[in-house]
């Protein structure tokens, strides 16, 4: 049932639509999932029954999906590594490429994303020694059912420092809003790095929310 003590993450595991949601008001249901929805909306200054409402219409709209609470943990651990790690490792080279061209290109205009491109070579670069740990030592810890609660926390105060690392890709593009007139190198950097704020911000989520709790 969707109440407004509910936590973020558990909406974001019970709720259709609700991820989607949490995005467009800006709310981490990832790292900041178990905050209740009535002390978020507090913090951020949003009105309660106007997110509950959108939560209600958006689920209703929804096609329904299989859950992925059901599934076991190996499959789970399967999925996040065949939806999530390939596709980063993938993503992350050339949205870095992308970034140094519309620095260099645009390196006159007033708007131009300063620093961006270097903050993206260290997100690759941390994500990409996260990602090893968790398929090299957290997940074989997972499927064979050893203890796992030391990599577990480490790989959680990660996630946290993933999420400030979003929050400053955000302040380094003006809240990926390209200006007037950008250009379509610009434009696409912007489209493809909201795509990545998703997709790794429900990564976490069915990490931190899902799979770890089980083994904690």
């Amino acid at each position: 049932m969707m109440t407004s003590n509910s936590t973020v993450g558990q909406l974001a595991i019970t709720v259709p639509a609700a991820s989607r949601v949490f995005r467009r008001y800006g709310i981490d249901y990832c790292c900041g999932g178990r905050r209740s929805l009535a002390e978020v909306c507090e913090e951020r200054n949003l009105d309660l029954t106007s997110v509950l409402a959108e939560l209600e219409r958006e689920s209703a709209d929804a096609e329904p999906a299989e859950s992925l609470v059901d599934r076991a943990s190996a499959e789970l651990i399967d999925h996040i590594i065949e939806r999530y790690h390939d596709p980063l490792r993938a993503e992350l080279p050339e949205l870095l490429a992308m970034a140094r061209r519309v620095e260099m290109r645009h390196a006159d205009k007033p708007a131009v994303p300063r620093g961006l491109a270097d903050h993206l070579a260290e997100v690759m670069a941390e994500l990409s020694q996260h990602l090893d740990k968790e398929e090299r030592i957290l997940f074989p810890l997972l499927k064979s059912g050893g203890g796992a609660a030391g990599p577990i926390h480490v790989m959680m105060n990660e996630h946290d420092d993933h999420g400030a690392a979003l929050r400053q890709i955000r302040a380094l593009t003006s809240d990926l809003q390209p200006p007037p007139g950008a250009c379509a190198t610009w434009r696409a950097l912007y489209l493809r790095l909201e795509e990545l704020e998703g997709a790794l911000m429900d990564h976490i989520h069915l990490e931190n929310n899902i799979l770890f709790p089980r083994a904690l």
